[in-house]
């Protein structure tokens, strides 16, 4: 028999087929890629994981019953193994939105804070016109 094999009698539960589902996903090629190999050099790929899932079972006052079940999961790449010449470095994916987010939210900021200086100069504007110059 095969440790990693599931045996039940009758249909498998919920948390039976979660676990065969993790246990042909959750494993190390998820997080660590296959390495590539090119002119002495080996790169390996690195993600980051995340798994969910949930489940249940419930029955009524009439004898009826009911399971349901879901997940998810996400693999996100963060960067790369680089192995040259006896030395082994990690490199990370920098994202590019995060400092685009920032300064976008700095340069909101200021305008946000720059109005009411901006209107208090347009009514001083406004209170000195007195009229069309251009006659």
């Amino acid at each position: 028999m095969n440790p990693n094999e599931i045996t039940t009698t009758g249909a498998p539960s919920l948390a039976e087929r979660l676990a065969q589902v993790l246990s042909h996903s959750v494993r190390t090629e998820a997080v660590y890629g296959t390495p590539v190999e090119r002119n002495g050099v080996t790169v390996i790929p690195v993600a980051r994981a995340y798994y969910g899932f949930g489940g249940g079972s419930g029955t009524n006052a009439k004898s009826e019953a009911g399971t349901g079940g879901g997940g998810g999961a996400t693999i996100n790449p963060v960067g790369y193994i680089e192995m040259k010449d006896g030395r082994t470095n990690f490199r990370p994916i920098r994202s590019s939105v995060v400092p685009l987010v920032a300064v976008s939210g700095l340069v909101a900021y200021m305008l946000m804070r720059s109005m009411p200086r901006m209107r208090a100069s347009r009514r001083i504007d406004n209170a000195n016109w007195v009229g069309d110059v251009s006659e």
